[in-house]
């Protein structure tokens, strides 16, 4: 299986995979540059597309890509997508070209959004996780509550540290800035963001992050730790507990 981040808009990434005969997609906002890519590659077709939540640059290119290909849709049964498409719930598995596609409920970000983890052969997992795990940071609050978000970064936490985090964003850097801001004294984050930097100022990708990484350095992964939880505390007495030093952290990041 090889997996490939194409960019779309000026900062999201499509998803896309494929085992030289069939690819899927994840989250296709632009419907452009996937059917660039499958231009060029006229011997795979695209016969899966999964959506992680019904935001626009994530579905965007549904309609005509479900034209062109006939690709068939998966996306979370609570949220409404533009084409017909297979409801996704907690706990089901999507079957594709021989690896199971396991559906984690996220919500936080959007009330109905999912995650799905897969673990080709012989290849690292990889976690296509939408908008609600960025590397370094984590979604905007628009639909559901702090608890649901902290309920769901733990969940995600708790995959093998091995697995790729496939996120939609190139946040990185930005996140990465606001992490430091937190938490400035934490030497695997100050190492990451350097490496993060010699990335983007050659133009290439940050993403996919290793998950064991996001655990070390990102803090709304370590909103427990003595660190945060201080950093938080200090510029929020009311932050007393688990979520609500979790919602300080976030209100945070939205005012940084």
């Amino acid at each position: 299986m090889k997996l490939i981040a194409l960019p779309a808009f000026s900062d999201n990434y499509i998803w896309l995979l494929h085992n030289d005969q069939h690819a899927l997609v994840v989250d296709p906002g632009d419907s452009a540059p996937v059917l660039a890519w499958l231009g060029q590659h006229p011997h795979i077709s695209l016969d899966l597309i999964l959506v992680t939540h019904h935001h626009a640059d994530h579905t965007g290119g549904l309609p005509e890509l479900v034209n062109q290909t006939g690709a068939q849709v998966a996306g979370p049964a609570m949220e409404k997508m533009p084409v017909p498409a297979r409801g996704l719930q907690q706990g089901d598995t999507l079957a594709w070209h021989g690896l199971d596609l396991r559906v984690h409920e996220v919500p936080g970000h959007t009330l109905g959004h999912i995650a799905l983890w897969l673990h080709p052969a012989e290849q690292s997992p990889i976690l296509f996780c939408g908008d609600t795990l960025f590397s370094g940071g984590c979604g905007r609050l628009f639909e559901g509550s702090p608890a649901q978000m902290l309920d769901s970064l733990d969940r995600l936490s708790a995959l093998p540290g091995d697995t790729r985090v496939c996120c939609a964003h190139e946040y990185t850097l930005s996140n990465l800035k606001f992490a430091l801001a937190v938490d400035p004294e934490n030497v695997a984050l100050k190492s990451y963001a350097q490496d993060c930097a010699r990335l983007r100022d050659n133009r290439q990708a940050t993403l996919p992050a290793l998950l064991s990484t996001e655990r070390d350095i990102n803090p709304f992964l370590r909103s427990r730790s003595p660190a945060v939880s201080s950093a938080v505390q200090q510029r929020d007495a009311s932050a007393i507990d688990d979520v609500s030093r979790f919602a300080a952290l976030r209100n945070w990041k939205n005012e940084f």
